[in-house]
């Protein structure tokens, strides 16, 4: 599978959309393209090239996420695959459900309530090649606030729903808050992972799909709820307890 960043309100969201292209069929799906401005583009030099879009995809409802599916429609009349609250859905996977792209790429959809209620992450595999898109949940060494859910669910979101995936599972998230995650991940962990991290953003302006479920389970303290040192920082036994002094010190940042 082919796999297109599109950054979307550089400077100020941050955000990404992700044209995924199967590369026998050139069947393809585009993810969260909220900003159609800055997406039409992409996709038009895409279609002109052969790639046919089969469906839109949204990670969860917000407008930053979903805010474009009108206007989308507009220029490509397909389905859209999403949560429940997702602006003009016509179709919402259940947890596990999977579904296919061409010939090549089996998508799974993941229900991670959280940040909100309706949030999807979607794994892609293609053979031994595998992506995991994870709208606002999991970020490169961090998460999203929680919004509409609880530590509880974040805590089961992260490191039972997306921990479970093979190790090798790139991450593609929502937004570039890599810089903002590891700023205060190093404040709590001092770990030789973190300050890889630290070193990457410091050298790089994107991080999506340079690191894997392996990577933050490592270097993300979010899913590090039961290391000595992070709950030293957030001054809690109970990993639901740590989850949310963690998400509320970093909301203070």
């Amino acid at each position: 599978m082919h796999i297109e960043s599109i950054p979307m309100w550089e400077g100020s969201g941050n955000n990404y959309a992700y044209l995924v292209t199967d590369d026998k069929t050139k069947d393809a799906v585009i993810i969260d393209p909220a900003n159609p401005s800055e997406v039409l583009p992409s996709l038009k030099k895409a279609v002109d090239g052969g790639t046919n879009i089969k469906s839109l995809i949204n990670t969860h409802h917000h407008h930053d996420h979903a805010g474009g599916n009108v206007e989308m429609l507009k220029t490509y009349s397909v389905p859209i695959i999403g949560g429940k609250d997702c602006a003009k859905v016509t179709k919402t996977p259940s947890h596990g459900e999977t579904f296919t792209i061409g010939e090549g790429i089996k998508v799974k959809a993941l229900h991670t309530p959280c940040h909100t209620q309706d949030s999807i992450c979607y794994l892609f595999e293609d053979g031994e090649d595998r992506a995991v898109f994870t709208g606002d949940t999991l970020f490169i060494g961090g998460c999203g606030r929680f919004f509409e859910g609880t530590p509880e669910e974040m805590d089961k979101a992260l490191n039972d729903t997306l921990a479970a995936l093979p190790d090798d599972t790139k991450v593609y998230p929502g937004h570039e808050y890599t810089k903002g995650n590891v700023k205060f991940g190093i404040k709590v962990l001092q770990t030789q992972p973190v300050k890889k991290l630290e070193s990457f953003a410091d050298s790089n302006k994107q991080t999506q799909g340079k690191f894997t479920i392996g990577d933050e389970k490592q270097h993300n303290v979010f899913m590090r709820l039961d290391d000595p040192t992070v709950k030293k920082f957030t001054g809690k036994e109970n990993r639901v307890d740590v989850m949310g002094a963690l998400r509320e010190a970093k909301n203070s940042m």
